[in-house]
C-alpha cells in the first residue's frame, strides 16, 4: 500500500528496520564467534541469544505502541522479520539439546566430547540462516519505508485510520 507521508516519517519508519539489522550484525555475527574465540564454551554463546532477545523485546513492544499509522507499521513488520531469527534460534536449542543426549550416550568420554563438538556446531547453522533471511527481509523493508508502502497483509490486519471527510 502506497501512502504519501513526510520525510521525517520516513526516516522514523526506517529506525526499527536499521536497529534490527545493527542488532543482527553486532550480536550475531560479531558477538558470537567473539564468545568463541575467548573460549566461553556453550554456555557464553546464551551472551548473543540474550541481547537479541532483549532487541527483540524492545521492537515487540515499541510496535505495541500507537503513534503515526505509517511509522507503528513498520515497527510491526521489524517484529514480523524478527520471528525468523526467533524460529532460527528455536531449532538451534532443539539441536544443541539433542547434540547433548547423543554425547551423553557415548561410552568413551572422548568421543562423546566430539560428538558435542561436532553437533554443536552443525546446530549453530539454522541460526545463521535466520541471521540471513532476517537480515533480507529488512534490507527489503527498508526499501518499503524508503518507497512510503506498507505491505498489504499488513495493512489488512491493521487497517490505516480513517481520516474525517471535511
Amino acid at each position: 500500500m502506497k501512502l504519501e507521508v513526510s520525510e521525517r516519517a520516513v526516516k522514523r519508519a526506517q529506525l526499527p528496520h536499521n536497529l534490527l539489522i545493527s542488532a543482527l550484525f553486532a550480536f550475531n555475527l560479531l558477538m558470537a564467534p567473539a564468545v568463541l574465540a575467548l573460549k566461553l564454551g556453550m554456555a557464553g554463546l546464551l551472551i548473543p541469544l540474550a541481547s537479541s532477545g532483549a532487541m527483540i523485546i524492545w521492537i515487540y513492544l515499541r510496535s505495541k505502541k500507537s503513534t503515526d499509522w505509517f511509522v507503528d507499521m513498520h515497527w510491526r513488520l521489524a517484529f514480523r522479520n524478527s520471528r525468523w531469527l526467533m524460529l532460527g534460534y528455536a531449532i538451534t536449542a532443539v539441536l544443541v539439546f539433542i547434540a547433548w543426549l547423543v554425547s551423553l550416550t557415548a561410552n568413551d568420554p572422548n568421543m562423546g566430547h566430539i560428538l558435542w563438538t561436532a553437533l554443536t556446531r552443525i546446530a549453530v547453522l539454522p541460526t545463521l540462516a535466520g541471521v540471513m533471511v532476517t537480515a533480507i527481509a529488512e534490507a527489503s523493508a527498508i526499501s518499503l519505508a524508503s518507497k512510503q508502502e506498507v505491505p498489504d497483509k499488513l495493512a489488512a490486519l491493521f487497517p490505516p485510520p480513517v481520516s474525517p471527510e471535511r
